[in-house]
């Protein structure tokens, strides 16, 4: 079964029931705290276990001249119903090996008779109980499914404890306390079930209940029983409830409850006389009942009443997790096939879909037919007048994940009128592929027969809003269809920030244009070497990445200060003790590996933050062998060498292979890989890692080096990829 269809009947089903069980949360909580407090009174004997029933009658029938009967309930406080020395009725909780009265059974307050039947049936009666024992049964059905999503989300039932990629409060603690909340939520789901059936006499056949009680209960008594006093084997632990003879007269017997069955015992030899075996449905009854109210236990009581606390958590994070979704999903109110606008999008993290979203809304408003759907969804439009794009570029003027089918469906799929046409391309131009796939998509469309294209390629840097208004100015302009061009619509504030204080920053020169920046993030921040720090120094849309190490519980990263670069010149006029607001992004792909034997780090410039940190945390020694290049031995780059040679010293650190490719004797980190081809192959085959940081085209020449050097192998880089033991992170 598919993932939608798992995530889809989890919603439906806490989308249906959510008012109940938050009713029912709520008043199991106060229940289980109630279970608890009842423990904590001191009506309990010690060594209760080990009290038997030949230790505990003769003193009770020597105390009180008339005993009516005794009962033990499931907190083990023992009641005596009888009448005492001086002729008094009394009705009192005991000492059952002194007789001694402890205290007088209290009823339960108002208050907790009113949460009770509220938990149990709504204050409707045989109407309610039905409904809540569905209810209990939806919440098994929510337990399933949210196991099974949790199970895809893990992918697979060995990876179901591993560690949880927090995206989002919401969505983590959904996920981790899920996990943790499965069991007893499961337990509290099917014994509300099971209680709800037995009250409706589900569990009954079909027969004379006469007959099945006679037939089903009754058990004749072996001679070896008849002759043994149950009074020295049987616990008082073990008993629910002792009715006493009315006089001596041996014809008279004890009746006995135990928890399994009922026996009348001879009150002079201690002989069980006769015996009823209770059925299986009422010892299941009574089970489910200890374990859905934790009567019979404080520990299982505060275990159910916190499971009742993750259901109310669970009801608030799920709708939040719900409505984040539908916030940034594609919604259409028309269909394709009817629509004059086609909006395309392609998008790796969401922002070019944002603006376009912002441009549907308004097409709509103006009463307009719009469609707007990803690249990799394009088909035929009939009655499209207007077709726009949207697209970003990946890696090197590579398409992003959503579009990566476009050019072929272009080719292959031909429109059947004309369609204006108009490409927007967002990218950074720090790249020197800057809006590579929108440049491509551009000239493509140019040679489709029914495109009219009616501006040329525009260009939007750094989801500038600004840039992104001049191409609503220029497209308005040639349609007559007036959009706004108050830039503050299309901006967004990133959320969720945090401060973080710089601890030290080394400082550039004009032979040094690297600089480390160490910074401390809050207590509550949890990161490791490989996540990425996301910062906006403009205070607006766009955004910076930087890998990062841990460096002693401190972020460290390494920035290359460029002329007029946005980020490292923000980054490079940070003071010490001075903060900034930014966010830690989990890049649980690019993580040290726990559980393998070697790895080789391949970096070059700045990728080699990430690496210093994974290096530093190495207390378990894994063997590591780190390549890095640069251009010129600078005080960093010795600073780099002096760290290595200590991490080697501590055996954290196995080689250090250096290139520098501005130096007399030059080097390229790609000649350190066919030197040492022989050992990187047996690495890979004995189940090695590899891991790559750095730009972008080092990682091209570097994975076309292996990719040479494993021929002599039966597997290639890709297969290398597939299986995570060629893991990078490059930019």
């Amino acid at each position: 079964m598919t993932l939608s269809f798992w995530r889809y009947s989890h919603l439906a089903l806490a989308l249906f029931s959510s008012i109940f069980i938050l009713l029912a949360s709520v008043t199991g909580t106060i229940l289980a705290v109630d279970a608890i407090q009842e423990k904590t009174t001191p009506y309990r004997v010690e060594n209760f276990d080990a009290i038997t029933l030949g230790e505990t009658l003769p003193v009770l029938r020597k105390t009180y001249p008339e005993i009516t009967e005794i009962t033990v309930d499931h907190n083990q406080f023992v009641t005596l119903e009888g009448i005492d020395q001086d002729d008094n009725d009394i009705n009192a909780y005991i000492d059952p090996r002194t007789g001694k009265t402890l205290g007088t059974p209290i009823k339960k307050s108002e208050f907790i008779q009113w949460i009770t039947a509220l938990h149990r049936s709504l204050f409707l009666h045989e109407t309610g109980r039905f409904i809540v024992g569905f209810i209990s049964f939806i919440l098994v059905l929510i337990s399933i499914s949210g196991f099974v999503l949790i199970l895809k989300r893990q992918r697979g039932l060995r990876n179901f404890f591993s560690k949880v990629i927090k995206e989002y409060f919401a969505q983590y603690y959904h996920v981790v306390l899920g996990r943790l909340a499965l069991i007893p939520i499961l337990i509290i789901a099917v014994s509300g079930t099971y209680l709800t059936l037995e009250k409706f006499n589900f569990f009954i056949p079909k027969t004379d209940s006469k007959e099945i009680t006679e037939n089903a209960s009754t058990k004749p008594i072996s001679k070896k029983e008849a002759n043994t006093s149950i009074f020295k084997n049987t616990l008082l632990t073990d008993v629910q409830k002792i009715e006493f003879p009315f006089s001596d007269d041996p014809e008279e017997y004890y009746v006995i409850t135990l928890k399994d069955r009922e026996i009348e015992v001879n009150q002079v030899t201690g002989a069980v006389e006769s015996e009823k075996r209770f059925p299986m449905t009422t010892l299941l009854s009574e089970l489910s009942l200890d374990l859905h109210t934790g009567r019979a236990s404080m520990l299982w009581a505060f275990i159910i009443g916190i499971a009742s606390l993750n259901i109310l958590f669970f009801i608030y994070s799920g709708f939040a997790m719900t409505l984040k979704r539908r916030a940034s999903r594609i919604k259409n109110k028309h269909k394709a096939e009817e629509s004059k606008f086609i909006l395309l999008v392609g998008s790796e993290n969401g922002s070019s879909l944002r603006f376009a979203n912002a441009i549907h809304k308004q097409l709509h408003a103006h009463g307009e037919k719009v469609f707007i759907t990803e690249m990799n969804n394009y088909s035929v439009y009939p009655k499209a007048e207007h077709l726009i794009i949207f697209s970003s570029t990946h890696g090197l003027g590579d398409p992003p994940s959503n579009a990566t089918k476009f050019i072929s469906l272009i080719n292959t799929i031909e429109q059947q009128q004309k369609i204006n046409v108009s490409v927007v391309g967002f990218g950074s131009t720090a790249y020197p592929d800057f809006c590579g796939f929108a440049r491509e998509i551009d000239t493509l469309l140019a040679k489709q027969k029914w495109a009219e294209p009616i501006l040329e390629l525009q260009t939007v840097n750094d989801k500038s809003a600004e840039e992104f208004v001049n191409w609503i100015k220029l497209w308005s302009a040639k349609t007559g269809i007036p959009l706004s061009t108050t830039p503050s619509l299309y901006n967004h504030v990133p959320k969720g920030l945090q401060k973080l204080m710089v601890l030290d920053k080394t400082a550039v020169s004009d032979a040094e244009h690297t600089f480390i920046l160490t910074l401390r993030a809050n207590m509550r921040a949890k990161f490791e070497s490989g996540d990425l720090l996301a910062i906006y120094p403009a205070n607006d849309t766009r955004e910076r990445l930087y890998s990062i190490g841990n460096h002693s519980g401190n972020i460290q990263l390494v920035v290359k200060l460029h002329p007029s670069g946005l980020g490292s010149g923000f980054l490079n006029n940070l003071e010490v003790g001075s903060t900034i607001k930014a966010r830690i992004i989990k890049n649980a792909a690019f993580h040290f590996p726990k559980k393998v034997s070697k790895v080789a780090l391949i970096s070059n410039g700045t990728g080699i933050a990430p690496f210093l940190g994974m290096i530093e945390q190495n207390k378990k020694k894994t063997e590591i062998h780190l390549y890095c290049g640069f251009r010129t031995e600078t005080e960093t780059v010795s600073g780099y060498k002096k760290f290595a040679n200590e991490m080697m010293e501590k055996q954290q650190l196995q080689s250090f292979h250096l290139a520098l490719s501005r130096e007399m004797n030059h080097d390229y980190v790609m000649n350190l890989i066919k030197r040492d081809a022989d050992f990187l192959i047996d690495l890979l085959t004995h189940g090695g890692v590899v891991m790559i940081c750095g730009s972008l085209a080092m990682q091209k020449d570097v994975e076309f080096v292996l990719d040479e050097i494993l021929n002599q192998t039966a597997l290639n880089i890709s297969d290398y990829k597939a299986k995570r033991q060629v893991l990078t992170d490059c930019y």
